[in-house]
């Protein structure tokens, strides 16, 4: 029986390709977990309560697209957070932003760009669904590296013109995962002319967005707003995960142009699946609080200052500008969690397994991703022990 090959080149995915790595061997001391970025500070108190009032909704099927309510409250954080003024036609509910993040390449990504295949630009390393994104519409999927000497972000402006002018999506990560670089808006606006000039659209992923050290990150949205930018130009996606503590409820949204949203939404109605409306009542209330939100990212706070603390003196340390990473630089990424894994129990994923290698580079190769998601003093032993191992 025959098989597709549009997934034939898809690499094992990170954490089946970590445990083959590690769990062969003993750990050299307790475990301590800092691999995936699943958030560890409490949920909020409302969601017991809200869940309970609402138990009979599980008997119902829910808005394909969002309740009135939801989509509602989504639009006012909009307005307050980016002071962008989207109408609830133009967003979606999603349930979890990697629903949104594959499904509109499929909505969206036409069939040739300017008679030839399409391009999806995909920032390198990266969050690993834009690529089977890209692998399923049969797009061309281009890796450009977001390193160093980029700023942690993908240079898109100096692509050549031939693969601009090819590109029809752009993914953008700001926060970037794993790097925590964020896209100033001189970027943005950047990005935002050369999707203009070439007529591509960007995917802005910013479920970071509300986790950051300093100031609240641009906005895709609010760029474009700012500029008058065509609004079908973006689509924006975000998270409950992250900025609620609440990776189990499978909530996002995205929102974008009128045009762009109503095709999300129809490739929605034959072939996804809407949240539950339990589920999109407690979203609601979480868009609404900001209280929560705050004290969440007061507690990443303490840790950031806990990492530069303890990594004092390491000279190729940075702190990210947003989200809950560290991209700390190694000599090579799986010998470094190994070793890490064997001597000291601490658990962390080699930077390569979040990229692609390239005409023979892989830009993570020389680095570990480090979740700063345990509690304060978990976090703390996990990060002397790793600077002991490895930077000592």
């Amino acid at each position: 029986m025959a098989f597709p090959e549009r997934f034939s080149n898809l690499p094992e995915y990170a954490f089946p390709r970590l445990r083959t790595l590690l769990d062969s061997h003993a750990p050299g001391g307790e475990p301590i977990a800092m691999t995936i970025g699943e958030p560890r500070h409490a949920m909020p108190d409302f969601v017991g309560p809200i869940l309970a009032q609402n138990l009979a909704e599980f008997g119902k099927y829910p808005a394909n697209d969002g309740t009135p309510e939801l989509l509602s409250t989504i639009s006012a954080w909009l307005k307050n957070r980016y002071r962008a003024d989207v109408a609830p036609e133009r967003i979606m509910a999603l349930n979890g932003t990697r629903e949104g993040l594959f499904n509109a390449a499929v909505a969206l990504c036409p069939e040739t760009k300017n008679g030839a295949k399409p391009i999806v630009l995909i920032p390198n390393p990266f969050y690993q669904v834009y690529a089977v994104a890209a692998a399923t519409v049969g797009a061309e999927a281009v890796f450009v590296p977001a390193t160093e000497a980029t700023g942690f972000l993908p240079d898109y402006a100096g692509l050549p013109a031939e693969v601009l002018d090819r590109t029809a999506i752009a993914y953008l990560c700001s926060p970037a995962n794993p790097q925590g670089a964020v896209a100033s808006r001189d970027y943005l606006k950047t990005l935002l002319a050369l999707a203009e000039k070439h007529d591509f659209r960007i995917f802005a992923d910013e479920c970071y967005s509300e986790l950051w050290r300093t100031e609240p990150p641009p906005g895709a949205l609010e760029v474009a707003n700012d500029e008058g930018s065509d609004p079908e130009r973006v689509v924006v996606f975000h998270s409950l995960s992250k900025r609620s503590n609440l990776p189990g409820l499978r909530s996002g949204f995205c929102a974008g142009g009128v045009e762009c949203i109503r095709r999300i939404r129809q490739l929605r109605a034959y072939a996804g699946a809407p949240l539950p409306l339990p589920i999109q009542r407690v979203s609601e209330a979480a868009w609404a609080d900001e209280a929560h939100v705050i004290e969440n990212r007061a507690l990443y706070a303490e840790k950031y200052a806990l990492a530069e603390e303890i990594f004092q003196g390491v000279n190729s340390f940075r702190l990210p500008d947003g989200g809950f990473f560290l991209w700390l630089p190694v000599e090579d990424g799986e010998e470094a969690a190994l070793k890490l894994w064997r001597e000291t129990g601490v658990r962390v994923l080699p930077g390569a397994y979040l990229s692609r290698e390239v005409e023979g580079f892989n830009p993570g190769k020389g680095y570990i991703r480090v979740a700063l998601v345990a509690p304060k003093e978990e976090t703390r032993r996990g990060l002397i022990k790793l600077r002991d191992c490895l930077y000592a």
